[in-house]
């Protein structure tokens, strides 16, 4: 099951490593952090970086939340594993879960997607929003880019990813 770990913006890596550290065995399985590609021009030429899809959150897989849960007590920088109260950490849904793996396949990466703008409907044709277009709110064609806007941890959350728009029909 997946759980997911709120922290501070910023020191997602730190957090991930020092779980990776502390909690390495059986009660964890792996501790992640969902990524996207996006394209930047850089000196003239443009490049691909990775960023953080959910800013402030780590994800964690285990099966044992409650031995994790308190092994985390040492782990500096954590705020808190959401949904964790008096009776538990409540683990993403299967939906969402299901979504995630789809959207940012085995290594959590979600890849730059491709498609095309005829009229006022986009259509991608190839990469992880292919099939998802209904979740694209805003694209901005210059910076590469779609925001889009989908439940998850049972909020909404507003999340970029790539997106190359090659061609534009009237």
């Amino acid at each position: 099951m997946w759980y997911v770990m709120q922290v501070r913006t910023g020191t997602e890596e730190n957090i991930r490593l020092q779980c990776g550290k502390m909690l390495s065995g059986s009660a964890l399985s792996r501790c992640f952090i969902p990524y996207y590609e996006e394209k930047k021009k850089r000196q003239g030429s443009w490049k691909t970086e990775q960023k953080i899809l959910f800013p402030g959150y780590v994800f964690l897989d285990t099966e044992d939340i409650c031995q994790v849960a308190i092994a985390m007590k040492s782990v500096v920088g954590l705020t808190r594993v959401l949904g964790l109260n008096g009776e538990g950490a409540i683990p993403l849904t299967e939906a969402e879960e299901e979504f995630l793996r789809q959207f940012g396949g085995e290594d959590q990466i979600v890849r730059m997607s491709e498609g095309v703008i005829e009229g006022d409907r986009v259509m991608i044709y190839s990469g992880p929003l292919k099939g998802k277009e209904a979740l694209i709110k805003r694209i901005d064609r210059h910076k590469r880019k779609a925001y889009l806007e989908m439940v998850m941890f049972g909020e909404a959350q507003k999340v970029e990813v790539g997106l190359e728009i090659v061609m534009k029909r009237v």
